[in-house]
């Protein structure tokens, strides 16, 4: 993942504290801590030959990845349907691995396609829409949030086709929109306008937590539900991404405490060979911290990573 990179030498010099709590939050989070929320962590993709002799087992194929994948984690997000839409059987058959091969209940999170968010921009994509919908249904149960990502150059100028667009969206459609041009989060007006539009929508916000955009690091919540996409250094910088990740797990413990009903959390890295490794130790921690009660990953030649 390239978005928010910054080059080695600038990676001691970030600031990574979270900011406090947007506005939006403050408004949204007004419940009592709950005893059964929802937690989810996992990738990007599981197409990853890195992770052979990592997760997947000595001369695993292609094909048998995801197989393996759904073993260690109980989500994904889907960037693969960014780039086209899959026909329906294949939709199935990914459906089916996960229901013969997942140790816990497990959910795709597949991404809106760039003909919707980036080509057509939001405008007259309906019928992209409609087949996109229509595809997604054919994960049933194990279809998880949706994920809609706009490009950089997408502000606050586009408001009214975004809102127009999330208005003709099914209601009770579960998704989350990532925003990326700096003026969201510059502009007051159009930063509380965009997420009072979410919230009024029950749409919710993704929160990405990168090295160089740390204006995405919005925290604000639309709806009771997180989803974050923490994007970390990995390699030598792996123990400061630790620290990142406890202090992820202490704000969504505030979080937790004022009524947060789910948590979709998703791990990337620039170079996503050790991606497995800081995955294993959110789990880890967000079992401590939080009771979230997930399986540990199971790794190939455990004792040689540790």
């Amino acid at each position: 993942m390239e978005f928010g990179k910054v080059l080695e030498n600038e990676i001691n010099t970030i600031d990574f504290t979270l900011p406090a709590d947007g506005e939006q939050t403050l408004l949204t989070l007004k419940g009592k801590k709950r005893t059964d929320t929802n937690f989810y962590i996992g990738c990007a993709k599981w197409g990853r030959k890195e992770w052979i002799n990592l997760i997947y087992p000595p001369k695993t194929k292609e094909k048998d990845f995801l197989m393996h994948y759904v073993k260690h984690f109980n989500t994904i997000e889907l960037n693969a349907i960014f780039y086209g839409i899959p026909k329906a059987e294949q939709i199935v058959k990914w459906k089916e691995i996960a229901e013969h091969y997942a140790k816990q209940d497990f959910l795709f999170c597949p991404k809106f396609t760039q003909n919707i968010t980036h080509i057509k921009r939001l405008v007259n994509a309906q019928p992209e829409t409609d087949l996109y919908l229509q595809a997604i249904h054919n994960f049933g149960k194990y279809l998880g949030p949706c994920f809609l990502q706009l490009s950089d150059n997408f502000g606050p100028k586009n408001f009214d086709a975004l809102k127009n667009y999330l208005t003709l969206l099914p209601v009770d459609l579960n998704m989350f929109v990532e925003v990326r041009h700096t003026d969201w989060f510059k502009d007051g007006k159009a930063r509380k306008d965009l997420f009072a539009l979410l919230a009024s929508l029950n749409k919710g916000a993704v929160i990405t937590d990168a090295s160089g955009r740390r204006d995405c690091v919005h925290m604000e919540l639309s709806t009771p539900k997180a989803f974050i996409r923490f994007v970390g250094n990995g390699g030598k910088y792996l123990d400061s991404d630790k620290k990142r990740v406890d202090e992820w797990a202490m704000r969504l413990k505030s979080w937790l405490d004022r009524g947060l009903e789910d948590v979709y959390f998703f791990l990337h890295q620039h170079d996503e060979k050790d991606t497995p490794i800081i995955a294993d130790y959110t789990i880890e921690v967000f079992n401590k911290e939080l009771g979230a009660g997930l399986k540990r990953i199971n790794f190939i030649n455990n004792a040689e990573l540790f």
